[in-house]
């Protein structure tokens, strides 16, 4: 097939969540031997930043096995990019169009309704906001607009994918809808063949945003510091909640270690590092995931399961069907810190059997939750359509 993918908005390559998907779908899909076309931005953009050269034309140069066309539009008028999209469809004839939705796109689904060409769209957060949110409210006052922008998208798909079909409107189709979790790239991250030595060496890893629970993880390790375990704690990332962390962690600094933003192709001897990696969401601060359920694919967990790390993360669907208590690691309830270092606790009790969890937690996501089955799903999606 000859794909052409769009990712407004997107830094590729990048660090972002959104920035590695991009990248791991697009690269996955060329190594199954398909002809991909990516467009995204090389950098985020802020809205003030305008300029009209962009949309004169997109210039193509290979990049991981496909080939990469930067747009650099602020990502909230990446629908003024149609044109270039548009010229570049007409040139590539592709078989099949996959977009990566946000409200303020939709350029390659106008094309690909245009143009009668297959199109998927992939949705990875909640089309239509709750009330909560303040864009909803405005929305909502202006009669709507963005809501019957999101579902006009929607409509012109002929598959959507997304990791919960909670996240698109329930006036679209079910039967249009396919379930499909990100992934880890099982080739990129690998599991050493012993624990690695020295005291146990904790990891969280995230965007350092309140419901990624980055001072949930702070409180918890002070707590397990304070019962006297001779722990290590590594966080990695950066975000708004880092200096409210780094405040937490301020008595106990010689036992946590913030390494700060990092490169993507350098976690895997990070973890290489690790014993348990940690992942305690809070939906709390974060509405969508109320209203809708747990919908993001948790890129971190599959990551520490594909490095052989048994997990510690929060019991709530899906999280419990992806980490499966005394499995592949341990859960704890939302939002309760001390439960959480009791989970932490549980699987470093016995250091053989935590390894144990690690290999278990590796052969589940190589066998359910990897890149390559993700982009093998997207490629029978795509067969099936343009059949």
């Amino acid at each position: 097939m000859r794909i052409l993918y769009v990712a407004s908005g997107i830094p590729t390559p990048g660090a972002l969540g959104g920035s590695i998907h991009t990248l791991e779908v697009a690269r996955g899909l060329a190594q199954r031997g398909h002809e991909v076309h990516v467009v995204a931005a090389s950098r985020e953009l802020p809205l003030t930043h305008v300029r009209l050269r962009p949309l004169i034309k997109l210039i193509g140069q290979p990049y991981a096995g496909f080939t990469l066309y930067h747009q650099d539009l602020p990502k909230a008028l990446s629908l003024s990019g149609l044109g270039a999209i548009w010229r570049l469809a007409r040139q590539l004839r592709p078989d099949l169009i996959i977009e990566r939705y946000y409200n303020f796109a939709g350029a390659a689904m106008i094309v690909a309704h245009k143009l009668h060409i297959p199109a998927i769209l992939e949705v990875n957060a909640l089309i239509v906001d709750p009330p909560e949110v303040l864009k909803r409210r405005i929305d909502d006052a202006l009669g709507g607009p963005f809501r019957r922008w999101a579902e006009q998208q929607c409509r012109w798909a002929d598959r959507i994918v997304t990791p919960l079909h909670t996240t698109v409107p329930a006036n679209i189709p079910r039967a249009k809808i396919v379930e499909l979790p990100w992934g880890a790239n099982i080739e990129t991250f690998t599991p050493p063949p012993a624990p690695p030595p020295g005291p146990p060496n904790i990891v969280f890893m995230g965007s350092f945003r309140a419901w990624h629970g980055v001072s949930d993880f702070v409180k918890a390790a002070r707590i397990l510091i304070e019962r006297g375990n001779n722990y290590r704690f590594t966080l990695i990332g950066d975000g708004p909640e880092r200096s409210t962390a780094e405040a937490l962690a301020a008595p106990y600094r010689d036992r946590l270690t913030f390494t700060g933003a990092v490169p993507h192709e350098q976690i895997p001897a990070l973890l290489a590092r690790a014993h348990l990696g940690v992942a305690p969401f809070n939906t709390a601060p974060h509405p969508a995931l109320r209203a809708a359920g747990f919908f993001w694919s948790p890129l971190k967990i599959y990551e520490y399961m594909a490095a052989g790390l048994p997990v510690v993360t929060t019991a709530i669907p899906p999280l419990t069907t992806i980490i499966r208590e005394g499995e592949e690691g341990a859960l704890f309830r939302e939002g309760d810190v001390v439960d959480l270092a009791n989970a932490i606790a549980r699987v470093l009790t016995d250091p053989v059997t935590a390894f144990a969890m690690g290999q278990r937690a590796r052969a589940r996501v190589v066998a359910e939750f990897s890149w390559q089955q993700h982009c093998a799903e997207l490629e029978r999606i795509g067969c099936e359509l343009i059949r």
